[in-house]
């Protein structure tokens, strides 16, 4: 058996989680899998998985070399597709990565519209709010709301957002409207675990008001905050993708515009190389020419 088919099985045992299941998707018996794995890490020198009755674990060496694989095999089948002169027709599976929101309400109605016109694509998409790794996790294209870290991935701006604070018509009948950030002590705070979970929150374009919050309410999703905000609990931060719709309808109103953070960029990423693959390309293009066009990923709202 050639190294790169090795690999191959390599990959798949790690991702159907076990030998058997590798086996059925790889249409080969148990065995042959098995034997496969054995004779790559005798040709590598080391051992890649750790086999026990009940549990399939990769060693620190299996980790790092299933991301090279996995890099590798990427490699040879965009080099086999552009051999074949497939290279500039976008076919086959394209996985994309956003947060989870975001995703839902922005980036699925793009994809829809892309695999409507391009009937030989298939798309994948892993809606998660972390910070995913292209190369490591197999993923093509990544949504990141964020000001980019030098790497070497390719990005394209493509919107940007602010970060607001907001609350309902009925709550700020109640309990007024904030003048200023540290007017917030005096209100209700709906708080959110995970990324925005912080004791404080900052404010002015260059970030110099720190403003402690002890949050009455803390919800572990993005949409129980943004719930409790248009029941007219209490006030919370949003991104302003997240709130579009309600402010549009008066469910919701922005507050302390005046001292708003400075707007964060919206980039689409991918994965840099000798050649971007046709359906990289094409799914790029066509994703970032529907977001420039889109309002509500500027900085008004």
């Amino acid at each position: 058996m050639d190294r790169w088919q090795a690999m191959r099985i390599f990959v798949q045992v790690v991702e159907s989680g076990g030998f058997a299941p590798a086996a059925k998707a790889l249409h080969m018996s148990p065995p042959s899998v098995t034997r496969a794995v054995a004779q790559l890490e005798g040709l590598i020198g080391t051992r890649l998985l750790i086999r026990t009755t009940r549990s399939l674990k990769m060693t620190a060496a299996g980790e790092g070399y299933l991301a090279d694989c996995r890099r590798i095999l990427a490699e040879i089948a965009e080099a086999e597709a552009n051999a074949a002169g497939s290279f500039t027709a976008p076919a086959g599976l394209l996985t994309v990565t956003a947060p989870a929101l975001f995703g839902r309400i922005h980036v699925l109605p793009v994809i829809l519209d892309f695999l409507d016109a391009y009937p030989a694509m298939q798309v994948k998409t892993v809606f998660v709010d972390r910070v995913t790794n292209l190369v490591d996790e197999g993923l093509d294209v990544a949504i990141r709301i964020a000001s980019l870290p030098a790497s070497g991935l390719i990005a394209r701006r493509i919107g940007s957002v602010r970060q607001v604070l907001c609350g309902s018509p009925d709550y700020f009948a109640r309990f007024g409207e904030p003048g200023s950030p540290h007017e917030l002590a005096g209100h209700r705070i709906i708080g959110r675990e995970g990324l925005f979970g912080h004791s404080e929150w900052l404010f002015g374009r260059d970030s110099s008001i720190r403003i402690p919050i002890s949050p009455r309410l803390i919800c572990n999703t993005n949409d129980a905050v943004l719930s409790a905000a248009v029941a007219g609990w209490g006030l919370s931060r949003f991104q302003s993708y997240q709130v579009e719709a309600d402010i549009r309808a008066g469910r919701l109103k922005v507050a302390l515009a005046d001292y708003e953070r400075e707007p964060v960029p919206i980039h689409i990423v991918h994965a840099e190389g000798r050649m971007v693959s046709a359906r990289v390309r094409a799914f790029v293009d066509f994703a970032a020419g529907r977001f420039l066009r889109h309002a509500g990923l500027s900085t008004e709202l």
